[in-house]
Formats: C-alpha cells, structure tokens, sequence
C-alpha cells in the first residue's frame, strides 16, 4: 500500500478540511512545507462559523491559495439531525451523535469541492485515536472511490499538542486558544462537545463553569417552570408553541429554551470503535427535548408491533451512524423502514422543563391510539374482561408444558 507521505508529495492540489482551530492551522502550514504544491482551505458551516471572513484571512496566511466556507446548516437539520431524532438513535443509550451526523455532510462537501477544483487529494486533521477518521473516510469512499485521504496525524512527526503548539510559535501561526482554557471542542447546530484537560480522569466531576457555553447549570437555572409545545408532522418536528417553523429555527429555539432550562447536559464514557473508552460532556437542549417530545408522541400513535421492533433498530442504527456508516445501503434500507413507521406520528406534546429535568404536560395526537373506552377503570361496553381467561390459558401453554415435562429435573 503507497504511503502517506508518498501520496502527499505526489498530490498537485490539496483540499484540506478546516477549522481554523489547532489541528488545521498547523496542517495548512505543514502541508505546503512537506510537498503540497496548492491546499485550498474548506470550512463546512454547520451553524458554528461566526467570522467566516476571519476564518479565511487566517488559512491564507498560513499557505492556503483559496478558501470556502460552505453553509449547509438547513440540510445538515432537515436531513441528519431529524433523522436520528426519528430513528430515536442513541449510541450506547446516552449519545445523541452530533459529531458523528455531522461528518457525513463534511465529507459531501469536501468531495464536491475536490470536484470542482480537480484536486486529486483530501487531507483532515483526525488523530488516529479518534472516530472521526473512520466516518471521513467511509464516507469519502461511498462518494469518490477514486479521490484518495489522508490524515497528517498518523505519519508526521508532531507527537501531541505541545509540540503542534511549539510548531505553531515557530512558524508564526496565530493561535485563538489559551492553554488553560483549551478543551477540544466540536461545535456545530446540533451541540458542543467537550474533551480533554480535567475531563479525561472520569473521576473528576465537570467544572460547569469552565466547560459550558449553552447550557445553564441547573441549579443557576431559573426558579418557575417552562412549558415548550412540540409539535410534529410524520416524526418530524414542525413547530414551537403554536409557530410552525424551519428546522433551523425550530433546532435555535428549543437551544435557547432548553439551556436557559439546565436541560442538555451529557457527560458520559463512550466506547470508540479503535477499542478504547473515552469521556465527552456534550451540549444538547434541543436535541434532548426533541427526543423526548418524539419518544412520548411514539407512545400514543405507533401500532404496538412496529414500536417494538423500531426500538430494536434504533440500536442497530444508533451503531451504524457512530461508525461511520451514513452512506450505505443498509443505512438507507433502515431509513425507509423508519418513514414508514412514522406515517401515523403527527402530534404535539407538551414538556415541562425544570432546572435540568424534562416531563410529559400532555400529549395530543391527530390518530392517537389511546382510546379511554378501552383503557379505563371505570364500567365499559367495548372490553369483555372474561375473553383474557382464554387468551391467558394459550398465552401461557407452552410455559405450563414445558413445566409438566421438566419437573423432574428440578
């Protein structure tokens, strides 16, 4: 297999996935020292670029010949975000995928740049530990078999952050981070996360006061509580208290909302796929209100069956977009199973939240399946409570011979 650092020195023109943080500074820098003939520079605006124009004079003057800023935060809810939140997938029970969403859409985009420039190279700024460089290139593989990746942490002789921020000093590269201030951060629409420094020893617990930037601490957080109406069409969010709206409002109301709320706070161990465990604290209010809200509406309008074996998948596909797997068949198989399950999710549900907490104020669904003539305790003409004694004597047959025919060897 041709090395990396072949295939850089061979490479006429680079793309090279920016940030403007660390990483992707020092890489603009280091390409154009080990060979990269032109890097232009492309920053995906998920809904975290504030100066884009900061952003390029920066690339620029580290040795890039051009640069985009490509805004895709509309597709970026309307067809990652709210398709997690239909699927309710959640990696390990606890993560809500922000990262792993994003990457997929990072990578298109990158592609069509490489298109567009005839470049013959990508180049991202993943460390070789980390999920990220197997969702980049699984997806740049699905896209542009014939474009070839690579990640300068894996082959180059940098070590650690120390060393990129000495390289940084000596090269003249202008550096936003402060040492005591810099987790390792991931921002997009979706959420922020926060690695690094104090938060790698699961022992310590998270200083809200340095880590979080939405969110309010819950026991900051205001005294009266909130009711936020949610209202959805087909498993897809729609609306905020009574006001239909975009996705991209819709996902920056419920933000504003459910941190002024203490809602959204995750600080949890993850398993990653290279095998070792890692600590994130993650940012989510909108995306934990709307995983709810879906999950209760689920409960009044879906066919019993169907919810069931929905809740099965929703590990299954949890695990398929933490690896990388977006742009699959199985992935898109999946998606047609989740649409259809969703014909009959149309509602508006009502959460209360409270200094971090969130609980169900009421449900309202247009085709609920919870009819109060069969589930009350009260008399009723439409349920013959005398039919269960039958169904409880079949239901239970195979129990009671399995019984019967082992009782000896107890």
């Amino acid at each position: 297999m041709q090395k990396e650092y072949e295939i850089l020195k061979e490479a006429k023109k680079v793309v090279l996935a920016y940030s403007g943080g660390l990483d992707t500074s020092v890489i603009t820098t280091w390409l154009k020292e080990n060979g990269a003939k032109e890097v232009i520079c492309v920053s995906v605006d998920l809904g975290q670029v504030e100066n884009p124009d900061a952003m390029e004079k920066k690339a620029l003057k580290s040795g890039a010949s051009k640069f985009y800023n490509v805004n895709v935060e509309e597709e970026f809810i309307e067809d990652y975000a709210f398709k997690i939140v239909k699927a309710n997938a959640k990696y390990e029970n606890s993560y809500l995928l922000g990262t792993a969403i994003a990457r997929p859409l990072i990578s298109k985009v990158l592609v069509d740049v490489a298109k567009k420039e005839g470049a013959d190279l990508i180049v991202h700024g993943c460390t070789g530990k980390g999920n990220d460089q197997i969702r980049f290139e699984l997806a740049m593989m699905s896209l542009a078999p014939e474009i070839k990746v690579i990640a300068p942490w894996r082959f180059w002789d940098i070590k650690g952050r120390s060393e990129e921020e000495a390289y940084a000093e000596a090269h003249g590269i202008e550096l936003d981070n402060k040492k005591e201030e810099d987790y390792s951060m991931d921002e997009n629409l979706w959420h922020i996360s926060h690695e690094g420094l104090d938060l790698e020893d699961p022992k310590n617990p998270a200083d809200y006061s340095k880590c979080l930037h939405w969110v309010t601490p819950p026991e900051k957080a205001k005294d009266e509580a909130e009711i936020v109406a949610i209202e959805f069409e087909k498993g897809v969010p729609v609306g905020v208290d009574g006001e239909k709206m975009d996705g991209v409002s819709l996902v920056k109301r419920l933000n504003k909302i459910g941190g002024a709320n203490g809602v959204g706070i995750d600080d949890l161990v993850e398993s990653r796929r290279c095998g070792m465990k890692s600590r994130g604290l993650y940012e989510n209010p909108a995306g934990s209100i709307l995983y709810f809200a879906h999950e209760k509406l689920e409960s009044v309008t879906m066919h019993p069956d169907i919810l069931q074996y929905k809740q099965k998948m929703s590990f299954d596909y949890a695990n398929l977009v933490y690896d990388g797997k977006w742009m699959t068949p199985l992935k898109e198989a999946m998606d047609a199973f989740i649409d259809q399950s969703q014909e009959n999710v149309t509602g508006t549900v009502k959460v209360k939240l409270y200094k971090g907490s969130m609980q169900v104020h009421g449900i309202e669904a247009k085709n609920s399946l919870y009819m109060e003539e069969y589930a009350t305790f009260e008399e009723d003409s439409v349920y013959n409570q005398g039919d269960a004694t039958g169904f409880i004597n079949l239901f239970g047959l195979s129990s009671k011979i399995y019984a019967q025919a082992t009782k000896d060897l107890v």
